[in-house]
């Protein structure tokens, strides 16, 4: 498995039980992983969106790990869940021991003995990492303040499915160089489309995942003029000005509005361009109602693709 920027090294022996069935195949981060796995995830989601009907997880319970809020992580993955066959136990901060004090590593150790996978939302990416570490079950991102990458597998599955191969196609993101920027990014590279980022220079990418993203090739620039990376684009993209643990202030509201997606830069797309967010939206913030209303709004698609791609990562983790 490819391993990408800021993975850590998981132990092969774990204190706290053997692994069931080897090594564990989490799903942490998109560049963590080769094009044809990712492929295959989502295509395994095409077919259960398209009909398939098998329940391969019959029998297995999956743990949702809640330390943010969530509308579609939670509803996804609990109806992908029992739609496959299996079940979900969720828990939230103050639901369990992590939210008096116990260690990530021994919630981990724990939750290993009774259930088949963990999937996490959180604040701080080296919980996912800690988690990852020491379960001897498959880990799911469900989001940290790092990184996206189940809500960016099923954007890439609506890119697909709107405009035809996505190696083809251009997307242009406007706005914060955030947690889900950093997901596109990882996308950009491992499928291959061209990403151009539009961020305020306070808030753009770190350098160092540009600079991977360019040694491997991807196809990935980035401007702070939002006009020169959507002239021409196939998809428009951005995301909530003030991201969950994220400090609102009038000076981030300054430097992002001219990133707003407009009817005006939706204009400088091509015409049959496409606009994505991953919810929740503020209208008149980041995005117009014109534009997320509108007819080139896809993000009711985008979320339901959440359901299915979650079923391909889901069905790939528990082999």
């Amino acid at each position: 498995m490819a391993r990408g920027i800021g993975a850590l090294a998981h132990s092969a022996t774990l204190a706290g039980g053997p692994r069931k069935d080897g090594p564990p195949r989490h799903f942490l981060d998109i560049d963590r992983h080769e094009t044809p796995e990712l492929r295959g995830m989502l295509d395994l989601g095409f077919a259960y969106k398209n009909g398939r009907r098998d329940r391969p997880l019959e029998g297995k319970t999956l743990a949702l790990i809640f330390e943010k809020p969530s509308t579609r992580t939670r509803v996804s993955f609990e109806v992908a869940m029992r739609q496959l066959g299996g079940d979900t136990i969720v828990l939230g901060t103050a639901d369990s021991q992590l939210g008096r004090g116990e260690t990530v590593a021994d919630t981990a150790r724990v939750l290993s003995r009774y259930v088949d996978a963990i999937m996490i939302r959180t604040n701080h990416a080296q919980k996912l990492e800690d988690m990852a570490q020491y379960a001897t079950v498959p880990v799911i991102n469900g989001l940290t303040d790092a990184s996206h990458p189940c809500q960016i597998m099923a954007d890439v599955m609506t890119l697909q499915e709107r405009k035809g191969p996505v190696a083809d196609t251009v997307v242009a993101w406007s706005g914060d160089g955030n947690n889900v920027a950093t997901s596109w990014i990882h996308a950009a590279v491992r499928f291959g489309f061209t990403l151009r980022l539009a961020c305020p220079e306070p808030l753009q990418p770190a350098p160092e995942l540009i600079g991977w993203a360019r040694r491997e090739g991807g196809r990935v620039s980035l401007t702070a003029d939002p006009g020169e990376a959507v002239a021409g684009s196939d998809c428009v993209v951005t995301d909530t000005w003030v991201s969950m643990g994220v400090e609102a202030s009038v000076n981030r509201h300054n430097l992002l509005a001219p990133y707003r997606v407009d009817e005006r830069l939706m204009a400088q797309a091509k015409p049959d361009a496409i606009f994505m967010h991953c919810l929740p939206a503020k209208r008149g913030e980041e995005v117009t109602a014109g534009v997320i209303d509108g007819p080139q709004s896809v993000v009711w698609d985008e979320a339901e693709n959440r359901l299915h791609a979650q079923k391909g990562i889901l069905a790939w983790c528990l082999g």
